[in-house]
């Protein structure tokens, strides 16, 4: 680890790479924030019932496939 480190240390502007993540994640959390609070609440029913309309397809070509 001290290796890195002193590596690390003696790299020319490494400092301003934490602060570029920081801001992308900032930036990317606070999007997720609006995103989540301005999503329309039929847009949110219909995402909460895709797993249930997959599973109905797939039941449906199962029986389909069963009587056939």
């Amino acid at each position: 680890m001290k290796f890195a480190k002193q590596y690390l240390e003696s790299i020319e502007g490494i400092e301003v790479y934490p602060i570029i993540s920081l801001l992308i994640f900032f930036t990317f959390f606070v999007g997720l924030f609006w995103w989540v609070f301005t999503t329309s609440k039929e847009q949110t029913k219909a995402m909460k019932e895709l797993p249930f309309e997959s599973n109905l397809k797939e039941q449906n070509n199962e029986n389909n496939s069963i009587i056939s």
